[in-house]
């Protein structure tokens, strides 16, 4: 009887998935992602003998190994099917040193989307495990090793146990707080536009045109000019039409993917990865045998085979008609330094398995995220769109000959809808929203009649805090982290407490920011943007078989030694003050006041440490069940959960951010919903979070 073929994979949902493609011909098992790692309560790592990692078992895998060994014995061929990447790299390298295979025949076969042609292609070519991969995972882990062992317990001694310091999360860190410093530095300025309602003399459509050759710093200034606008004379100065093109974007990219999640369905970078992981690793569809439903979603590439640009643009000419479909396959110029041309872009492994078609196998998350997958995918093979844009200036010269005043006002009609028939790449805040009104034929020369002027104050605004969106975009930018490490690293920022997500935004909480500043002034180099984006250009170097990497370890730890020897001593011992509270402790009558914990903020009592009475921190929403105030709450894996702070007596909870306001309806409960709207959970009612915070202000 002949011997079957062994796969490895990762995870079990993958495993199922594969085992079902494969038709049980093979034997399919999974690691449970990596075996073996550096140990948790040591550094680790021999700095004196080439940085040799001493790697260990980890808990609970000794059984998996025990189990893959085995079936290792009895197999044909070994195949190493572990994630396309670096991570998955080195997890088969590791699994072979710690299950002793090096003498088995083993072979590694990668694919970038599970699916029977993808599968049955890799094992047809398979390849052996390529070394500089693993180095270049080895060279990361051990340089973050390095930087979070050795300055940790600095922190620890000097300001507080439980703190970290990690090689990108402490850059990203920095970015949060220098940019939350720049809004409180901001001095907003005044400035003044002015708008002018018109119409053709004999016509009833009227537009609006803005004031655009006269800067306008003072209300005065403002008055002054609407005094001579008022007597002023209007014709039209000219009319320029012309026909714009508008390009679809890429398929997505791990980064473009988490913002699009973020900017469209409120979706964190973490959960977005979640999901896309179960479309990745397959889900079964009623009869049809379960399936990978998208590509690998770890990428920054934006290929596309050949094979699914036939297929999406069949099935657009199918389903939208010829007209449709860009003249030629669009091709995306490689925009990420450093994108692996080997992986694609995140796409839908069919474009014909509509998202309405799966209505009813998936999750209403998971369905989101790959319509928006789908969607994209679609639009980025169709034909560009056509804007017709009008733009139109309005000279208004007073009684003084000399001077005139120019207005300006566009007008965009869509021409040829293209891809936008179907999917429009979502914008972050700051960017606004685009308006267009229509405007009447207008003729150059043509005397128009002032209706009104509409003068309005503006103050210059500040940055806006980071989002989920565009903290990523700015990771992607400045180089720091990779597509694996972007949803960990704002994870992580929140678990320690370093920054709170309010209304979407990051803000930096006071423990973060002493962080920062510590690191700044003694570990320069550590948050420093540009050092930390070069360090990922030595680490894609190694990938690439360009550069050593135990000699790029050796110049990374020979001067960050130095810099920690020298930490250690002129580092001086920081205490975060106490806030002071209305609270009385109940157990000795003394005040409460508020203290930062690895978890977040705490009440503690101000006679620690005779006293160690703590409470969680309430806020200013009264629970519906017993009338006690809510408090914040953090989950072990440091997610953000709100209690009644009559615990054990009354566990009523909820995950969303309960508001101070009560429903203008029930007088109920409302919580804050993802974007600007809040809920009430006893009727339902919704309402906008303006609207809320206006009757707040009012006296």
């Amino acid at each position: 009887m002949d011997k079957k073929n062994l796969v490895i994979v990762e995870s079990p949902a993958k495993a199922k998935t594969i085992s079902r493609i494969l038709d049980g011909q093979y034997v399919v098992k999974a690691t449970m992602g990596h075996v073996r790692d550096l140990p948790a309560k040591k550094l680790g790592v021999d700095v004196e003998n080439d940085f040799a990692p001493h790697y260990q078992i980890l808990p609970g895998k000794q059984k998996i190994i025990k189990e893959i060994k085995a079936a290792a014995k009895t197999a044909g061929t070994i195949y190493l099917a572990t994630d396309p990447d670096r991570e998955g790299e080195a997890i088969s390298w590791h699994l072979i040193e710690a299950a002793g295979l090096k003498r088995l025949k083993f072979r590694r076969v990668t694919f970038h989307e599970i699916t029977k042609p993808a599968i049955t292609k890799a094992l047809r070519h398979p390849g052996e495990i390529d070394l500089r991969l693993v180095n270049a995972q080895q060279a990361r882990r051990i340089i973050d090793r390095l930087v979070g062992y050795k300055i940790s317990p600095i922190l620890w001694r000097k300001v507080r146990r439980g703190l970290s310091a990690g090689r990108v999360q402490s850059a990203a860190l920095r970015m949060i707080v220098e940019r939350e410093r720049e809004i409180e530095e901001f001095t907003p300025q005044e400035y003044w536009s002015i708008e002018a309602e018109l119409r053709k003399r004999r016509g009833t459509l009227s537009f609006k045109a803005k004031l655009i050759n006269c800067e306008l710093p003072s209300e005065a200034e403002a008055d002054k000019v609407c005094q001579e606008l008022e007597k002023a004379n209007f014709k039209v100065a000219r009319v320029e039409q012309k026909i714009t093109p508008r390009q679809p974007v890429p398929p997505f990219i791990t980064s473009t993917l988490q913002q699009e999640a973020w900017r469209k369905l409120r979706f964190s970078a973490s959960h977005t990865m979640s999901i896309a992981q179960q479309l990745y690793e397959g889900l079964p569809l009623g009869g049809e045998e379960a399936v990978g439903l998208i590509t690998y979603m770890r990428t920054d590439s934006t290929r596309v085979s050949s094979q699914a640009l036939k297929e999406t643009r069949t099935y657009i000419s199918e389903k939208y008609g010829q007209e449709f479909v860009s003249p030629s396959p669009r091709i995306f110029a490689k925009k990420v330094k450093g994108a692996q041309e080997a992986h694609e872009a995140i796409r839908p492994t069919s474009i014909r398995r509509e998202p309405e078609r799966l209505k009813t196998f998936l999750s209403a998350d998971q369905l989101k995220l790959y319509e928006l997958i789908w969607k994209r995918m679609m639009a980025s093979q169709m034909a560009a769109a056509s804007l017709n844009i009008t733009t139109v200036e309005v000279e208004a010269r007073p009684q003084a000959p000399e001077k005139a005043y120019l207005f300006q006002t566009k007008a965009a009609k869509v021409s040829f809808p293209g891809f936008l028939v179907l999917y429009q790449e979502g914008k972050d805040e700051e960017e606004g929203e685009e308006e267009s009104l229509p405007l009447p034929e207008l003729r150059e020369g043509e005397p128009l009649l002032l209706l009104s002027l509409f003068p309005e104050q503006h103050f210059t605004k500040p940055p806006p805090r980071y989002t989920e969106a565009t903290l990523v975009k700015a990771l992607e930018q400045n180089g720091i982290g990779r597509p694996s490490t972007y949803a960990p690293i704002i994870s992580t920022l929140q678990q320690r407490g370093y920054v709170k997500k309010e209304r979407g935004h990051f803000e930096p909480q006071e423990i973060g920011s002493l962080v920062t500043d510590l690191l700044k002034e003694h570990f320069p180099k550590v948050v420093d943007l540009g050092f930390t984006a070069q360090m990922e250009k030595h680490l894609d170097e190694i990938a690439w078989g360009e550069r050593e990497w135990i000699p790029t370890l050796r110049d990374f730890y020979q001067p960050f030694s130095k810099t920690v020897a020298r930490a250690a001593s002129t580092m001086q011992k920081v205490k975060l003050p106490d806030k002071p509270t209305d609270e009385i402790c109940e157990k000795c009558g003394r005040p409460m006041v508020i203290r930062q914990g690895r978890y977040g903020n705490f009440l503690a009592c101000s006679g620690y440490p005779e006293c160690k009475n703590t409470r969680p921190l309430p806020i200013e929403a009264r629970c519906p069940r017993c009338g006690a105030r809510l408090v914040e709450r953090r989950s072990k894996k440091g997610r953000t959960f709100y209690g009644c702070s009559n615990y054990p007596k009354c566990d009523f909870s909820l995950r969303s951010k309960p508001l101070p306001q009560v429903c203008p309806q029930c007088q109920g409960l409302l919580i804050q919903l993802s974007g600007k709207t809040a809920k009430c959970i006893n009727c339902g009612h919704k309402v906008k979070l303006e609207a809320l915070e206006a009757n707040l202000a009012s006296p």
